[in-house]
């Protein structure tokens, strides 16, 4: 994030305490002393000054050692809570769904709405095979993994996750009147219009060739359905809607999963026997034969290590925001209507009172003393209740295919001269965590 010159400085600080005069939330009295504890703030920053920038997360469990499992913090002019923890986020977004169900209006997303045996980097490859089940879906048909459509949009959708998570957009959230100096929020500005401009040109083409009786994918369902409904002014189905519904399907749908197998396939080399074990269950199971989704169930041992994967890779640490619909009681403390809440997911794919070994990599986390897997309640990592990711299922299945297949056709291993001890587990930086770059060799297993 660059500095500005002192007569921008100037003009922020300005902005800023205009900004603090306007919102009633900071002095709102609504904020009783029942209201969760927390850090003291201070003015106009809030506890912005404690967080640590990159990994925000990392400072929210250190607070929920200190203030238990419901707690407060301030962004800026914005009061949060945080639900920390298996019990705590399971009491709120099940037990008590329909007060924590709302998502809270931020600023970022509001504003744009409207060679053989050689080392190799992974993403690009992997992230044009899980994109293109989401391609498919909304277009009917798969693109080449060198066309330079997918190409741009892998790229687009890459840069934005990583930007989300940058410090200047979390700046911009708190502080919306500072996007003006913000380049990581004008990146994701021009990004999304890229991306609204290709899914705009897309369904012009498919209206040209529109067949209600033959309705190919999603977008040829969505204008059907426009053209049916085109007589209701306060409709849906609108080309806005489709543009953003659309948007939506592309970024999550490729980041998430495509993010999952690179942390799973590091891990992989980190752990060979782990591996070594995996693909003996694929040899006694599958052998050579295409896997399917009907062989999770008698194949424990990989299905275990599919979700441990997604436990300790732990990609959404603070999910995605929620806001209470109703005044709340939790815990004894009192959350009015419209509060911003963060369900540490963190915490919860961590909590040491769920997982005997919550920061190492375990697959018997998932398994019984016979072998058999085990479901675990505070397995969330699509997060939980009525918000709970809407394409959890596609992904369960997307993550045991990729998997099992490259596992039964390849083992990986790290560069000459990596061992797995020198393999890092520290997570980048971006909206998901995805592992730090790396590169690998895949060899063809006979």
């Amino acid at each position: 994030m660059e500095w500005p010159d002192p007569t921008s400085i100037f003009l922020v600080f300005v902005l800023t305490i205009i900004f603090i005069m306007k919102t009633q939330k900071f002095w709102n009295s609504s904020f009783r002393e029942d209201f969760p504890p927390g850090p003291t703030p201070l003015p106009i920053i809030g506890n912005l000054h404690i967080l640590d920038r990159k990994r925000p997360y990392w400072t929210l469990l250190e607070l929920s050692k200190k203030y238990g499992p419901v707690f407060s913090i301030q962004m800026g002019c914005q009061k949060m809570v945080v639900l920390s923890g298996y019990k705590m986020v399971k009491e709120a977004l099940v037990n008590q769904a329909d007060a924590f169900a709302e998502r809270p209006k931020i600023p970022v997303f509001e504003a744009t709405s409207k060679g053989y045996g050689q080392p190799f980097e992974i993403t690009t490859v992997l992230t044009g095979a899980v994109a293109n089940i989401i391609v498919s879906i909304l277009l009917g048909e798969r693109l080449d993994y060198k066309d330079p459509t997918l190409l741009k949009l892998l790229s687009l959708i890459s840069e934005n996750a990583r930007v989300l998570g940058s410090p200047s957009v979390t700046l911009y959230n708190i502080f919306p009147a500072l996007g003006f100096l913000l380049k990581n929020y004008k990146t994701f500005l021009r990004n999304t219009s890229e991306m609204h401009s290709f899914i705009r040109l897309t369904f012009i083409e498919c209206l040209k060739v529109l067949d209600k009786n033959d309705q190919r994918s999603f977008i040829d369902a969505f204008l059907v359905r426009q053209q049916e409904e085109k007589s209701n002014a306060n409709g849906y189905f609108h080309n806005s809607n489709l543009i953003v519904l659309a948007n939506n399907l592309f970024a999550a749908g490729m980041e998430t999963s495509s993010t999952t197998l690179r942390w799973g396939l590091l891990l992989m080399m980190k752990y060979p026997k782990i591996q070594s074990k995996v693909q003996e269950e694929i040899a006694s199971v599958i052998g050579s034969a295409q896997p399917r989704i009907e062989h999770r169930t008698k194949m424990p041992y990989t299905d275990a290590v599919v979700h441990e994967i997604q436990r300790f890779a732990n990609i959404l640490p603070m999910s995605l925001p929620h806001e209470t619909t109703e005044d709340v009681t939790l815990k004894g403390y009192f959350i009015p209507k419209g509060t911003y809440i963060i369900p540490l997911l963190a915490s919860v794919l961590r909590d040491e009172s769920q997982w005997e070994k919550p920061d190492t990599f375990n697959p018997e986390h998932f398994l019984d003393s016979e072998g058999k897997f085990v479901k675990k309640e505070a397995f969330m990592p699509f997060s939980a209740g009525r918000r709970i990711c809407a394409g959890e299922n596609l992904a369960k299945m997307e993550l045991f295919l990729f998997f099992t297949s490259l596992l039964q056709r390849f083992s990986f291993h790290p560069p000459p001269g990596v061992t797995a001890s020198d393999l890092d587990l520290t997570p980048a930086i971006g909206i998901t965590t995805p592992p730090m770059p790396y590169k690998l060799c895949a060899e063809p297993r006979s």
